[in-house]
């Protein structure tokens, strides 16, 4: 602990130089852009910056793109609060309420609560990289296909638990509607073309990019395009939205802010799944047990800060595997661990050997992009609520506009377009149904896993379930997935009320 902590500060004495900090400031505020602009992911981030990091020094480089990979996670907030778009799928649940408390005219509050629990949410996961990475990483391999598995489905169910204003069973085949969608193309494993109707161009499957942007950005602009004008987000006059968060609103979500840190950093851990899962199991956490049930959804500050505390806790927690075991944790971790390569750092069991003190710079870049997205996210607030004095029928063709140069710019594809084009029409008509669209994007982005995890699990077992259902963390998931949807049925949450009042009497 004690070479730890030496560790630590040398490194702070390393990077808190001029030049250092000037990197700092340009990579974060790129990172922001990136992670605001509907369509342009960390990931996309990350691998275009990567190209540009040849010439700079290791440890500048690597800095350069963690301070992107911190910043473009937090950035997707901007746009999921001011316009409903998440400008990264980690932010798709901030904009459950995000979005609400900026049509109440709060969009400055909002982002300042979000700006607070992605500073905190990241400063939990280094510390728990820090403290925990050799065991948490060895907790990691732990998991197999068959716990994968249960991962992927617990995540559809969950999606059912989070539609506010409608039934579950809307979630429940929404997010089952997103697993059908991520069945197209070639499998994981054999390469075997399904579903793809006799289009060449579906061979590779559905983007996860053009669909969320299709879904959450196209269909807004045609929901805004449908809505009476006195549907649009409210603003208030200048000064009276605030910028900076109440100290009592920190102070009475901390437990919250807590829980979500360390359950983001978890599932960060886990390689593969990624910011978006830990935003969405942090936000289900809070709201199973928050006392403000019922404004989840509805512009709910708790669920807000929960979201983003939780999704940007991965990001640290994404690099505990990356950097022990060479293992991403998340997409943008992948690109990371390549970087780290082609600097001549290489990630695995033995960097602890090699270079025992590279794992405490890493902790090191991330308080300062942590600080950066603090000092910018508050600073620049105002600045990005000036988006909502825009008349909307100005500002939908640049959305729309976005729409189409993000996913294209991810792989020159014209058929992206017409794939984004798709789901917004999709997502247009489902938003006048009355379905929510989160949990059609989680299944999209859980498909592939759950997909590959059930076919490798029938593989190893040689076509027996038995070990989905005996092994023990398995068996753990099993039984809350079963719990989960015998209380999503009305019937017997209300038998279990009434025997609860009933004792209770």
């Amino acid at each position: 602990m004690t070479d730890g902590l030496a560790a630590v500060g040398a490194a702070f004495q390393q990077f808190a130089t001029l030049e250092i900090l000037g990197h700092v400031i340009w990579s974060t505020l790129l990172g922001i852009l990136v992670g605001s602009l509907p369509g342009l992911t960390a990931t996309m981030g990350v691998a275009l910056l990567t190209t540009l990091t040849f010439s700079l020094e290791r440890d500048i480089a690597i800095l350069v793109l963690v301070c992107m990979y911190v910043g473009a996670i937090y950035g997707g907030s901007r746009s999921a609060i001011l316009l409903n778009i998440p400008g990264t799928p980690a932010s798709a649940a901030t904009s459950l309420d995000g979005y609400p408390l900026a049509r109440q005219g709060r969009a400055g509050y909002a982002m300042a609560l979000a700006t607070a629990g992605s500073a905190a949410g990241t400063l939990v996961g280094i510390l728990l990289l820090i403290l925990l990475a050799p065991p948490l990483a060895e907790a990691a391999l732990r998991f197999g296909s068959f716990e994968f598995f249960w991962l992927a489905v617990f995540g559809i169910v969950i999606s059912g638990q989070l539609t506010a204003g409608t039934s579950p069973l809307k979630g429940y085949i929404a997010g089952l509607l997103g697993l059908m969608v991520a069945m197209i193309g070639s499998d994981g494993i054999h390469a075997h073309i399904r579903f793809n109707l006799g289009i060449d161009d579906l061979n590779g499957g559905i983007g996860l990019i053009p669909a969320m942007v299709g879904a959450f950005g196209f269909a807004e602009v045609l929901t805004v395009m449908w809505r009476k004008k006195a549907d649009l987000v409210a603003r208030r006059e200048a000064g009276e939205d605030r910028v900076l968060p109440r100290f009592v609103d920190l102070w009475r979500y901390k437990f919250t802010i807590g829980r979500s840190g360390v359950i983001g950093t978890l599932v960060g851990i886990i390689p593969g799944v990624g910011e978006d899962i830990g935003a969405w199991a942090s936000y289900a956490a809070a709201r199973k047990t928050s006392a403000e049930r019922a404004e989840f959804g509805k512009g709910s500050k708790e669920g807000l800060t929960a979201a983003e505390t939780g999704n940007s806790a991965v990001v640290p927690g994404a690099l505990i595997p990356a950097l022990t075991l060479a293992v991403p944790g998340s997409a943008p971790a992948a690109v990371l661990i390549a970087a780290l390569f082609i600097h001549g750092v290489r990630p695995g069991p033995m960097i602890m050997i090699e270079q025992p003190t590279f794992i405490y710079s890493v902790a090191v870049m991330l308080v300062f992009a942590t600080l950066a997205i603090l000092v910018f996210g508050l600073t620049l607030s105002r600045l990005f609520v000036q988006i909502l004095r825009v008349p909307r029928e100005l500002l939908m063709p640049i959305v729309f506009t976005l729409c189409v140069i993000g996913p294209y710019a991810l792989t020159q594809r014209v058929f992206d377009i017409w794939v984004m084009v798709g789901f917004g029409l999709l997502g247009f008509v489902l938003r006048q149904m009355k379905y929510p669209m989160a949990p059609l994007v989680l299944g999209i982005i859980l498909g592939d896993l759950l997909d590959k995890s059930l076919r490798r699990g029938l593989t190893l077992s040689d076509g027996d379930l038995t070990p989905f259902f005996t092994r023990p963390i398995s068996a753990t998931f099993a039984v809350l997935i079963g719990l989960t949807l015998l209380l999503s049925v009305p019937v017997v949450r209300r038998t279990l009320g009434g025997l609860f009042q009933s004792r209770g009497g």
